[in-house]
């Protein structure tokens, strides 16, 4: 079974990156960018079939290390 794992700032922390990004894209002269937040995807590839326990293996991975769950927020898509 394939997951994907978006992780994403939580609303409200600073993101030094996406404010850097959306500097860049207006010095290119990219118009109308309001705000932009970067995050980072993590493909898995796991050998449980069951989806239920493969969210429940993902989610105790983000909890344990791929994620800090102070100031990340994280989504799990079965794929």
């Amino acid at each position: 079974m394939k997951a994907r794992v978006t992780i994403t700032l939580k609303t409200g922390v600073l993101d030094p990156q996406g404010k850097a990004i959306e500097g860049a894209l207006a010095a290119l002269g990219f118009t109308g960018v309001d705000a932009v937040r970067q995050g980072k995807i993590i493909d898995i590839e796991l050998g449980e079939p069951d989806a239920e326990r493969a969210r429940a293996s993902l989610t105790e991975m983000c909890d344990k290390l791929l994620a800090n769950t102070v100031i990340e927020d994280y989504a799990i898509e079965l794929v």
